[in-house]
């Protein structure tokens, strides 16, 4: 009787540990570059306005999933549109839709979410670039890296692989 309840909490929790690093980095698959980013390339224009040094976080609840084009000439991009708690709503971009498929990041319409990255003011609209999302307890949606604001999109498949494994430290 013993040993099959260990072999249970065994088996319960190496299912936990699986079920937890998909969540983690669900959608999130890596990818090889394009050659031409469409205007999200590190150190472009859209780039410079994310400044790591700037860091701040907010709460709120996701209203909408939708695209958005940040510059005119720059390939598409997922943002979401988020209720802060002081009943603001929010633009938060996350990356390039080349990179990010809005079906396979774990994010959805009325999740309660937790937003890190910086303000920045595109044309006469203030928005937030994200460097991760978080919901609940175990879920994270990490788009940049947190010390540099590296995007996740321009960094290569061997560069992006090291920086997930960090994160598990």
């Amino acid at each position: 009787m013993k040993v099959s309840r260990l072999c249970l909490m065994i088996l319960i929790l190496i299912c936990a540990t699986v079920a937890w690093e998909t969540l983690l980095f669900a959608g999130d698959e890596p990818k090889v570059p394009p050659k031409d980013m469409g205007g999200w390339e590190r150190g472009g224009k859209y780039d410079k306005l994310y400044k790591p040094e700037e860091r701040e976080k907010f709460k709120g609840t996701v209203l909408e999933i939708k695209e958005v084009t940040p510059f005119p000439g720059m390939s598409p991009g997922v943002a979401l549109v988020v209720r802060d708690r002081d009943g603001e709503k929010v633009l938060v971009h996350l990356g390039p839709r080349w990179f990010i498929d809005p079906a396979k990041m774990g994010i959805r319409k009325g999740d309660k979410v937790k937003v890190y990255g910086v303000w920045a003011e595109i044309g006469d609209q203030d928005v937030f670039i994200a460097s991760k999302i978080k919901k609940g307890e175990h879920f994270q949606f990490k788009v940049r890296r947190t010390k540099d604001g590296m995007p996740y999109w321009a960094m290569t498949p061997e560069e992006l692989a090291k920086e997930r494994a960090e994160e598990l430290k």
